[in-house]
């Protein structure tokens, strides 16, 4: 069961239950595991709990484009998976953190991998399992400098324009537009923190016509101009005018 961006959540059998059943305080066992309820007592369910971080800036926006929850059952490769990660968990090897670092990583895009087979909540995986929407999703990601209309990207993934927004909205979570917004916004964020680009050059990469249009398109997203997110985010300082003010790391 994958469930981004869960801050709390509680789990209970299908049994009625009072309060006096609610057990919140797990007791440490001596393998390192954790129980919940009377040590000695046969366990009525085992759980194997992790969890995956972004280390993207742009966290938010993945963890919104996920399904609100992922149910996945019978399929035998996450089972292969999830035995290695409980074995590799038990054990004392040598580089364990590296090894289930890597097995974590395997395991949620496996997960994900299986979104198409399941009945899951509105968001990106959604989208790239129709077909339709599909196409115009990647025309999206591949050619953000494109100015995009509803009517194109219908056109793109072969439905009419009033169609296509309302499944768009319905499978995405988001209209059209807004979802193109955010791609734009997050790639620009992303070349503004790794290149020493000039603002008109990164403007021209996800879309706008001029400097000044982006600017004030990112500043309304992001809440700060772009030069000054550049500053704030990244080894060397950037201006409006794409001038280095402070040499560049190696120099």
């Amino acid at each position: 069961m994958l469930i981004p961006s869960a801050y709390n959540f509680t789990m209970s059998s299908r049994s009625p239950t009072s309060v006096e059943d609610i057990v919140d305080a797990p007791v440490m066992l001596a393998d390192g595991e954790h129980r919940l309820g009377s040590p000695d007592a046969p366990a009525d369910v085992h759980l194997l709990v992790g969890y995956c971080v972004f280390r993207s800036p742009d966290a938010a926006l993945l963890a919104s484009l996920l399904p609100k929850l992922l149910h996945v059952q019978g399929v035998n490769r996450l089972a292969t998976l999830m035995q290695l990660v409980s074995d590799e968990a038990r054990a004392q090897r040598p580089a364990r953190d590296v090894v289930l670092e890597h097995l974590l990583e395997v395991l949620l895009i496996e997960a994900l991998r299986c979104e198409g087979k399941t009945d899951t909540s509105p968001g990106l995986l959604r989208g790239l399992t129709d077909e339709r929407l599909a196409v115009a999703i990647r025309r999206m990601h591949e050619s953000p400098d494109q100015p995009w209309t509803v009517a194109q990207l219908a056109n793109e993934a072969m439905l009419s324009r009033s169609a296509f927004y309302e499944r768009f909205r319905r499978v995405m979570g988001m209209a059209p537009m807004e979802y193109l917004l955010a791609w734009r916004m997050a790639l620009a964020k992303d070349l503004l923190r790794r290149e020493q680009a000039r603002i008109a050059d990164v403007a021209e990469q996800v879309g706008y016509s001029s400097a000044s249009t982006f600017s004030v398109a990112f500043n309304r997203h992001v809440g700060v101009p772009p030069a000054r997110y550049a500053r704030d985010n990244s080894a060397g300082e950037l201006s409006e005018n794409g001038a280095d003010k402070a040499p560049k790391p190696g120099n």
